[in-house]
């Protein structure tokens, strides 16, 4: 089974050296990310990023707002400015 796979290899690069080094490195280019170390961390963030968020908000209405602002969330720079 090796030895024709082999066989094959070298027919194609002989014949079509540019198909067989682009198919090497589009097969690299889907293999390679799931070994680079950034997947761990980008699965971990992903993992503790809630998928629904706090809020209020209005069922069928289209709107994507909240209906009231979060009670922890950052002041305003107006009101930033009036208190300092």
């Amino acid at each position: 089974m090796a030895g024709r796979l082999a066989t094959f290899l070298k027919d194609a690069w002989a014949k079509e050296p540019v198909l067989v080094a682009s198919f090497t490195i589009g097969g690299l280019a889907l293999i390679l990310p799931t070994l680079s170390p950034l997947t761990k961390y980008a699965t971990m963030i992903n993992q503790a990023t809630p998928y629904n968020y706090p809020g209020l908000y209005l069922p069928g209405s289209g709107s994507v707002s909240p209906l009231s602002p979060l009670p922890w969330g950052p002041p305003s720079l107006f009101e930033y400015e009036l208190t300092n």
